[in-house]
């Protein structure tokens, strides 16, 4: 019998340790190890944060549903790796801590045969002092968060209906932040709140980005299809801030936040602030802080994790200028190459490099998105990293079969600016492949065929469809498997 560990429960992990039970069943041992009680279907944040969802509208509990797979869920941090074992553990396993309230502060080593790291990120809040929910800023990264936000975010509304002015400033809170497209999501639905209530005239909005041009998205920006015409992602982005009368502060790497007051440094080194009522800001991403010992309890840390805490996988992690950049960097089956029973998919794993050109202001302070993996990414590589288990478990030791990387990947992408059936909008891109191969597609660095770009109503319907078919997914109803990632 195999025992498959899953370190963490959300897009990927919970993906990966579905395939896994599903394709082997009862004779093989799923565990799930997760420091929430929750799934949270993270996207529909940006609704929770503009009081449009409730909060149970975009999570579940997810021992209910490990429950009726036969996987076993811990609610626990995983703390340390130990691949070698020790003299009491002849196996790889990990040390967890329970954040289960009826275990809290207990400890477990669970050993494994196969591990998947699916942590995800730190939310580096701390990488900006002063950023961050129950500091001066509010976030739509967890449930939690985007409530704080949308009570935050009511206030202000009541000041206006008031008669009072207000400033919100939406974006990143760090120079290398990345999930631009979350924060650019929110800040539409922000400002369609504030116009379906006829208070534009006392709203500024503000956009404060660490991407070169708008439209950059972390993933170098995009040329697309559109009714015919080839246009760029600045100007697909430029245009949505435009009609909706929001105001852009680009090439910015907010460094500090103080009370109603965010200080930033352009790329050509001068240094700003701009005053806000209300703020979101996504952090920096960075690794959860796994630490990996060998059987000597030596550290390894920087053996199976890469400096900023990601783990290391099956890509070129050689030093190059940008220009010796290629597809072939990036990994395909999200594999650590050291010990190879351990994998980690979507989040979790480490890039060889941006797919964003990197920049340095005048300074020497790097302000550049970092490269996005969230969603349809995660989901994939979850999936992948499940069935190449399944072969292993199944076969032995071979050629893994499953591939998928971000360079052959495609992606959608639908961006809500505003909510209902009949006055919603989106803008709706796809993008193929999500990393720009220069040498298969030298013109555009993607397929000008598959990356394209469209808004209106019907990508919101599509975003409220998806909602709800991923959620389906999520909870194991009928036919779970065959949805898409």
């Amino acid at each position: 019998m195999a025992k498959i560990v899953v370190l963490g429960a959300g897009i990927s992990g919970h993906t990966a340790a579905a395939f896994i039970k599903k394709k082997l069943g009862k004779k093989h041992e799923v565990v799930v190890v997760s420091p929430g009680s929750y799934y949270q279907w993270i996207p529909s944040n940006i609704w929770v944060g503009v009081g449009r969802m409730s909060v149970d509208q975009v999570r579940f509990k997810l021992k209910k549903v490990y429950d009726k797979w036969k996987i076993d869920f811990k609610q626990a941090k995983a703390v340390s790796i130990h691949p070698e074992g020790n003299e009491v553990i002849n196996r790889g396993f990990v040390t967890i801590e329970y954040t289960d309230p009826e275990k809290i502060g207990e400890t477990e080593q669970v050993d494994y045969d196969y591990l998947v790291n699916a942590t995800g990120p730190k939310l580096n809040f701390e990488g900006t002092p002063g950023l961050g929910p129950g500091k001066n800023t509010e976030s739509v990264c967890s449930c939690d968060h985007a409530i704080h936000a949308w009570e935050k975010l009511q206030s202000c509304i009541k000041k206006m209906e008031a008669g009072e002015k207000q400033t919100f400033l939406v974006g990143t809170g760090h120079s290398m932040a990345t999930c631009q497209g979350a924060a650019f999501e929110y800040i539409l639905n922000v400002a369609y709140e504030i116009r379906k209530r006829k208070l534009e005239h006392l709203a500024e909005l503000i956009w404060i980005t660490n991407e070169y041009e708008l439209g950059d998205f972390g993933m170098g920006g995009a040329f697309i299809k559109r009714g015919g015409y080839i246009t760029s992602t600045k100007v697909f982005a430029e245009s949505f801030l435009i009609e909706n009368g929001i105001r852009w502060i680009k090439r910015a790497g907010v460094f500090e936040i103080e009370p109603g007051k965010a200080n930033y440094e352009t790329l050509d080194g001068e240094k700003n602030s701009v005053e806000f009522d209300f703020s979101m800001l996504i952090p920096g991403f960075s690794g959860v802080g796994l630490k990996a010992f060998d059987k000597n309890n030596e550290d390894i840390t920087s053996t199976i994790f890469a400096p900023n805490g990601f783990t290391k996988v099956d890509a070129d992690y050689t030093p190059k200028d940008f220009e010796e950049w290629k597809a072939a960097d990036w990994p395909e089956t999200y594999r650590n190459p050291t010990y190879r029973n351990i994998f980690a998919p979507g989040i979790a794993f480490a890039p060889p490099h941006s797919i964003s050109k990197p920049m340095k202001s005048k300074n020497g302070t790097a302000i550049f998105p970092a490269p996005p993996r969230t969603g349809m990414p995660s989901g994939v590589s979850g999936k992948i990293v499940a069935l190449n288990i399944v072969n292993l478990v199944k076969k032995g030791e071979h050629d893994l079969k499953h591939r998928a990387s971000m360079a052959k990947m495609g992606a959608a992408c639908v961006v809500s600016a505003g909510f209902g059936m009949t006055k919603g909008s989106a803008a709706t891109m796809t993008v193929f492949p999500i990393v720009q191969d220069w040498d298969k597609y030298p013109e555009w660095g993607r397929s000008i065929k598959y990356t394209m770009g469209e808004p209106g109503l019907a990508g919101h319907w599509l975003k409220w469809t998806m909602h709800y078919m991923f959620l389906h997914k999520a909870k194991g109803y009928p036919f779970w498997w065959l949805l898409p990632e």
